[in-house]
């Protein structure tokens, strides 16, 4: 989903994602599609804060029921005393959604080849998904269930020859940039988190509650700034330790397209100059280059277009349920 198209648009296509995970949101998201006032409403904001999950999240903050009737969506907004903005403008959708690892971690071990890593997340919120050896992990595959790991369970369903390993990857520094970084100890960023978990997920939103204490236990170096001034420098910090992986999750899509276009740049280069490997996991329109790198089959709603080092090597459920590798 882009977060700049226009209203009418990101709405439909909201109500498209949620389909089969939150009947509330999809209620919400096309009637909000049809529904001129409220689409005036949301006319008053920046583009990119008109963002389906955004706007709910706030309404949600302030009191409206979810699951619930469209009517206290529509009420809220229509009748808001400035609140409801206020919270859109200074909030953003850091889901920071750890169950990306139970895909992401095939993806490490294929490049960290036994030896320890150091994570490099670009677009880190709370640093969330910086812990892959601190889970386990159960991928049904066609030929049974494969383990690996310690800890809480993540689980997908895995086809194609992807590279699950035995063990997950060592993991000897790991770090991260965000423009607002969230800080685990701080109990009001948390919980603006836990608001941004769909309403019927309670599976998911047990399973952020379980990343928040892990982060706590061991909080990870991140850092405030813009991702393309700051990960050269954050990749030279990482090599100290052991071999970067910089890696990013629905995150480029909020870069404009020159800026998506720097981004390419920038990681391709740092590629080449063998400085760090790269593991971008993005919706199939986000990275156009990477996307061209290789033929990509079909992409389904809830996918991504998981790629190491610019070259796509799977599709991938947003949310981390399934996995086919090609």
């Amino acid at each position: 989903m882009e977060p700049t198209a226009a209203a009418t648009d990101q709405y439909l296509d909201f109500a498209a994602h949620a389909r089969g995970s939150s009947p509330c949101f999809v209620e919400w998201a096309t009637r909000v599609a049809d529904d001129p006032e409220v689409l005036a409403w949301l006319d008053r904001l920046p583009v990119v804060k008109r963002q389906p999950n955004l706007v709910f999240a706030a309404a949600r903050w302030h009191g409206v029921p979810a699951p619930g009737p469209y009517a206290g969506l529509r009420d809220a907004l229509l009748g808001d005393d400035g609140a409801i903005v206020a919270t859109i403008r200074s909030r953003s959708t850091q889901t920071n959604e750890v169950g990306r690892l139970a895909t992401l971690v095939p993806a490490f071990a294929e490049v960290a080849r036994g030896e320890p890593v150091a994570l490099l997340e670009a677009g880190a919120s709370a640093g969330l998904t910086l812990f892959p050896d601190r889970w386990s992990y159960a991928w049904t595959t066609p030929d049974g269930v494969r383990r690996a790991g310690a800890g809480p369970v993540l689980a997908a369903d895995v086809s194609g020859p992807a590279p699950l390993p035995d063990r997950v990857p060592r993991v000897a520094w790991r770090g991260g940039v965000d423009l607002d970084p969230g800080d685990v100890a701080d109990e009001d960023r948390m919980r603006w988190l836990s608001t941004l978990v769909w309403p019927e997920e309670g599976a998911r939103r047990a399973r952020l509650e379980q990343a928040i204490e892990i982060a706590r236990a061991d909080p990870p170096a991140l850092v405030r700034g813009d991702l393309l001034e700051e990960l050269p420098a954050l990749v030279d910090e990482a090599g100290r330790h052991a071999r970067p992986i910089v890696f990013h999750s629905a995150v480029a899509a909020y870069l404009g397209a020159h800026d998506r276009e720097r981004l390419h740049d920038l990681m391709s280069g740092l590629v080449a100059d063998g400085r760090c490997h790269w593991v971008s996991n993005e919706a199939p329109q986000v990275l156009p280059r990477v996307t061209a790198a290789r033929p990509v089959p079909a992409v389904p709603h809830h996918g991504f277009v998981l790629a190491v080092d610019g070259r796509p090597v799977a599709l991938a459920h947003g949310h981390g349920a399934w996995l086919r590798w090609w």
